[in-house]
C-alpha cells in the first residue's frame, strides 16, 4: 500500500473530478495507510476542516440521492494528518491553518455552477443577435473567477506558511 503522495493525489483528484462519496474516502484511505474512520469524517466535517457533500441523485427509479464530497477532501485529509501529526491540535488546524480553505473550495464550486447555467442558457440562445457578445462575457467572468480562485489560494497560502508550517501543510 503505497504512501498518499501529492502525485498519487493528482491521480485520484483527475480519475475522481465529479467528487467522491465517503465510502470512496475512506476506501483511498484505508488503501494508502490513512488513519480515518466514517465518525472522524463527519468530525472534520463538522469542525469545518472539510467542505459538506453535495446531494447527487442517481440514476435509475427509486434510487434516492448520495452525499458527493469534492475530490479535494483526500488532498485535505492528508494535510490534516500531517499536521497533527506535527503536533497541532485541531483547534489549531482550524484557526491557524484551514480557516478559509472550505469557503475557497465552497465558492469554487458555487462559480462553477453559476458558469454551467450560463452555458446552458447561452448555448440555448445561440442564434440570438446578442449571443458572441454574452459568451465573450461569461468567458471574461470565468477568466475573473479563476483569477480570484488563485489570488485567495495565494493569500491563504501566505497566511498559513509562517513559522515553517508551509512544509507541514504541503508535505
Amino acid at each position: 500500500m503505497p504512501p498518499l503522495t501529492d502525485k498519487l493525489i493528482a491521480r485520484i483528484e483527475q480519475e475522481n473530478a465529479s467528487g467522491l462519496t465517503s465510502a470512496q474516502i475512506l476506501d483511498v484511505c484505508a488503501t494508502h495507510g490513512v488513519a480515518l474512520s466514517e465518525a472522524t469524517l463527519r468530525k472534520y466535517v463538522q469542525l469545518g476542516l472539510l467542505p459538506r457533500s453535495v446531494r447527487v441523485g442517481r440514476k435509475g427509479k427509486h434510487k434516492g440521492s448520495q452525499g458527493v464530497y469534492p475530490v479535494s477532501v483526500v488532498r485535505q485529509i492528508v494535510r490534516i494528518k500531517r499536521m497533527m501529526a506535527n503536533d497541532y491540535t485541531i483547534e489549531q488546524i482550524q484557526r491557524e491553518f484551514l480557516f478559509v480553505r472550505s469557503e475557497i473550495d465552497q465558492l469554487e464550486r458555487t462559480l462553477d455552477s453559476i458558469f454551467a447555467k450560463l452555458q446552458t442558457v447561452s448555448d440555448e440562445k445561440k442564434n440570438e443577435s446578442y449571443a458572441k457578445a454574452v459568451a465573450r462575457e461569461v468567458a471574461d467572468a470565468r477568466e475573473l473567477a479563476k483569477s480570484l480562485l488563485a489570488q485567495l489560494e495565494a493569500i491563504e497560502t501566505k497566511l498559513t506558511s509562517r513559522s515553517g508550517i508551509k512544509g507541514v501543510i504541503a508535505s
